[in-house]
């Protein structure tokens, strides 16, 4: 089953409960990932915008992810 989590109510929905046409983030495996969508979200676009930051410094995305 798959759970997502719906912006406009704030709270977690099954395939069998989402409600059709509403904003929602997902599909999640589990009910637990569903409930905190916002907080994961919230924590890639830091990390994203981090790496466009240092990008736009003249670094790579992924620099880290090499050794020299």
């Amino acid at each position: 089953m798959r759970y997502w989590f719906n912006v406009d109510t704030g709270r977690v929905e099954s395939d069998e409960t989402r409600s059709r046409g509403a904003t929602v983030m997902g599909p999640y495996e589990t009910e637990e990932a569903a409930s905190h969508a916002l907080e994961t979200a919230r924590s890639r676009t830091e990390e994203w915008d981090a790496e466009d930051r240092k990008w736009a410094a003249g670094g790579t995305r992924d620099d880290e992810d090499h050794e020299d």
